[in-house]
């Protein structure tokens, strides 16, 4: 993707999916990159929702400022032609982006799409095919390179600190309060969010991915459900449950309840606009119908040797991560606890045993552990981690050298995806998958259209 043309004005972009995840670029686009980016349409099934970003377009520019033009998910080819806009911003549910990123690379336009890329095998091959035959550019947002943690990681791994990596244990762990989350939205369903291993871990799979250097290969996973969901509800003991947290009485002592009202945001993008399109934002997480899993360990195995062992817990009294990288010349191991405790008096000390922070430790073999100091962000450590900012950097004016390669490719975006779609076959076949049986482009080279045969 080009960044903008000194002397030429931002560029234009439609902005596809207004809920919450597309607040990061707009604020963007209407502050510290307006310089280069601006929004021109907005495009969502939602009225509601759109009228709120209307008010962030309205409050940076003015009272007076004519408003990006409104389209339905039917018109989006319409908006291509009316707009004609130089890119687009596809910020819509998991399994409606490829929809309009094989439009939009249809007709030439370049895309932005935050993560994951899809959450099928047959849409990724879609956009596959949209990509290999389109001048347009496919830009994925994988903040958590950015992050100055993530970042002293990969510049340990390329300085060659513990020689050749030659495995990963990777644990992430989603408190009650956020792993909750993605069991009373749409995300509870697999076939709208790819389950966890898809929605959720294809930032972690790039890590890994972007760490080694390498491409994955065979993937074997196992997991359920084993937490959340009313089957589960019924066998600890829990009584009857409401079906949303708004018609719970108690939602005020409930830890698992979320109050849309209390939080204006939520208010506005989504109890507000239920109205719009129906959907339900606090479906209560012991409920019914939920067929994504809780609990996932993921055995990877990498084209040059490497292997990685994953797990993720979505129901943990912590949050964060936890990698040890075992390497020819020693270890590295960094933790990040990203939340220490979910309290329900607010005021208990939280941090008393566990800490918030990152802490990296080195040790080369026949060496004493030293401790690996992590740089600050200079843009703060909200964000990813202080990756956001930098992240948006790359994305609108475009990405410069970068030594540790944190700009991702249109084929990092396939990889990463790739580990979660073949670890969901896993899944369901109870079998190893051979990532190159995806059918899909692993590599830059993938992506070039191919030369017609000769008869």
């Amino acid at each position: 993707m080009n960044a903008t043309i000194p002397g030429s004005g931002p560029r234009r972009y439609a902005v596809v999916g207004t809920g919450s995840r597309a607040q990061m670029f707009v604020d963007a686009m209407l502050t510290t990159h307006a310089d280069v980016g601006t929004p021109v349409a907005w495009c969502d099934v939602n009225g509601v929702r759109m009228s709120y970003y209307d008010e962030l377009y309205r409050a940076a520019r003015g009272a007076d400022a004519p408003l990006p033009p409104r389209y339905a998910p039917d018109d989006f080819d319409k908006l291509l032609a009316e707009v004609n806009p130089d890119g687009v911003v596809v910020t819509s549910p998991d399994w409606t982006h490829h929809r309009y990123v094989v439009a939009a690379l249809e007709n030439g336009c370049d895309v932005i799409v935050e993560k994951p890329l899809t959450t099928s095998v047959e849409s990724a091959r879609a956009i596959a095919a949209s990509a290999a035959g389109s001048s347009a550019g496919l830009v994925m947002t994988f903040n958590y390179r950015y992050s100055p943690r993530n970042s002293t990681v990969k510049q340990l791994i390329l300085d060659g600190a513990i020689g050749d990596v030659t495995s990963v244990h990777f644990e992430w762990v989603l408190d009650t309060s956020h792993g909750a989350d993605y069991f009373r939205r749409w995300h509870r369903l697999k076939d709208r969010s790819g389950g966890l291993l898809v929605h959720k871990a294809t930032h972690h799979f790039d890590l890994v991915n972007w760490w080694l250097g390498d491409v994955p290969a065979t993937v074997f996973a196992l997991g359920g459900l084993r937490f959340y969901g009313a089957e589960n509800a019924k066998a600890r003991g829990l009584g009857p449950r409401p079906v949303r947290s708004r018609d719970d009485a108690g939602r005020g002592s409930d830890p698992f309840a979320l109050d849309l009202a209390a939080d204006d945001k939520l208010r506005r993008l989504y109890l507000e606009a239920e109205g719009d399109d129906g959907y339900i934002r606090d479906q209560d997480v012991f409920g019914e119908g939920i067929t994504i899993e809780d609990n996932l360990n993921v055995l990877v195995g990498y084209e040059r040797g490497a292997s990685l062992s994953y797990t993720l817990n979505a129901h943990s009294p912590w949050e964060g991560y936890r990698v040890a990288f075992n390497g020819t010349a020693g270890r590295i191991e960094i933790e990040v606890v990203e939340s220490a405790h979910k309290a329900p008096d607010p005021g208990e000390d939280a941090e008393r045993v566990r800490r918030k922070g990152t802490r990296i430790v080195l040790q080369k073999h026949w060496e004493p552990a030293v401790e690996v100091p992590v740089p600050e962000s200079p843009h703060g450590a909200h964000g990813h981690g202080g990756g956001d900012r930098l992240l948006l950097d790359d994305v609108f004016r475009g990405p410069g050298d970068d030594p540790l390669g944190r700009p991702a490719s249109t084929a990092d975006g396939f990889r990463s995806i790739a580990v979660g779609l073949a670890g969901n076959e896993s899944l369901a076949t109870g079998q190893p998958v051979r990532v190159a049986n995806l059918g899909l482009p692993l590599r830059a080279e993938d992506l070039r259209p191919r030369a017609a045969s000769t008869p």
